[in-house]
């Protein structure tokens, strides 16, 4: 037990340890703030299922894209060093590649449903696999590379369905952005489960997260070592790309519409901090992924709260940039190690304390 406290303080805070802090001071805050701000309802949706309802919820709900966005850039970040900043942008191809498929189909059935949706991750994966080659192929900076299609992607979106917004309408995709009828918990949150079960398979079964980990760390090791570093990192992008068209077919059904220029809009950066928040180095190697899903309830948590004080939306970005700023730099490497040596010192002046009485 001894050695095992001792070897925590020498590493400085636990991955986890920032992102779960944070989660409870916005618990506390909100608390001391409204009581209630946490209670689940169980009211009646517009098709009169029964369904929980509250701010917690919401959270839960609201963070779903968010969440399964950062899994993918954690999987980028820790292979590359470095981000993939056209997730919002391949977001809104993918989206409008499912809504093509659907609206081509005489009537929207479940095997529509699933070949749109195979669709949309076999156009984010082509993407993704192109953001990849720059990155891994050619050696180029990963956000200079993903610049590319971050400037260009929802132009893309646009000629896809030939600059209109259509409208979907079918209770199938009504189900997959709201509630399945039965089910009192969102659909998007089922997902984000079934994501993260899926990551956790993958990992277990397979060599994935050693590989991704021993790339990031130090590539010419990982090389005589006889990892493919250029695949590995070719598929982190891949990957990405699956998340993304989920995330993307997310945000097309909670509206019934795909609105190329709102979808996801301005999603990138927050992936990028909810990586951050996690716990993760935005230079690469070691990495978790639950640390990646934790931080991004915590922007959406924060988000929520800064709406429940009634603050408007053009400053909530300001709110959010300034609380964010002080998570990531308490979870840097530079503050973790001064703590680290802060509570090693506090824990050998303890033992002093103890020895001498004893």
């Amino acid at each position: 037990m001894k050695k095992n406290t001792k070897s925590f303080f020498q590493g400085g805070l636990g991955q986890l340890t920032i992102p779960l802090i944070a989660i409870a001071l916005l618990v506390l805050f909100n608390l001391i703030r409204d009581p209630g701000f946490f209670e689940i309802g169980i009211t009646h949706n517009n098709d009169g299922n029964i369904v929980l309802a509250g701010n917690l919820i919401s959270i839960i709900n609201g963070a779903s894209e968010l969440a399964i966005l950062a899994m993918g850039m954690t999987l980028v970040t820790a292979a590359c060093g470095g981000q993939d900043i056209s997730v919002g942008a391949a977001a809104a191809i993918a989206g409008s590649t499912f809504v093509k498929i659907l609206k081509s189909a005489p009537e929207i059935n479940g095997g529509i449903v699933v070949l749109a949706f195979l669709c949309a991750c076999i156009v984010a994966m082509l993407f993704g696999a192109f953001n990849g080659t720059l990155v891994a192929v050619f050696k180029i900076q990963p956000m200079i590379a993903t610049l590319i299609l971050y400037t260009c992607g929802r132009s893309i979106a646009y000629w896809i369905n030939g600059g209109a917004t259509p409208t979907i309408s079918s209770p199938i995709i009504s189900a997959l952005g709201s509630f399945i009828p039965g089910i009192p918990v969102p659909t998007p949150v089922l997902i984000v489960v079934c994501v993260t079960i899926l990551f956790k398979l993958l990992f277990h079964f397979t060599s994935l997260e050693i590989f991704t980990q021993s790339v990031g760390i130090n590539q010419s090791a990982a090389r005589l070592n006889g990892i493919n570093a250029t695949f590995i990192k070719l598929l982190s992008f891949i990957i990405l790309g699956v998340c993304v068209a989920i995330a993307g077919s997310i945000g097309v059904s909670r509206l019934g519409l795909i609105n190329h220029e709102t979808l996801l809009i301005d999603v990138e950066m927050d992936t990028i901090l909810a990586v951050a928040i996690g716990g993760n180095s935005l230079g690469g190697g070691k990495f978790k992924i639950s640390g990646s899903i934790i931080g991004a309830y915590v922007i959406q948590m924060l988000t929520t709260t800064l709406y429940a004080m009634k603050v408007s939306s053009t400053d909530v970005k300001a709110y959010k940039a300034i609380v964010i700023v002080l998570l990531v730099v308490i979870g840097s490497p530079v503050i973790k190690a001064k703590f680290g040596k802060l509570m090693e010192k506090v824990r050998g002046r303890m033992q002093e304390s103890a020895a001498k009485g004893a």
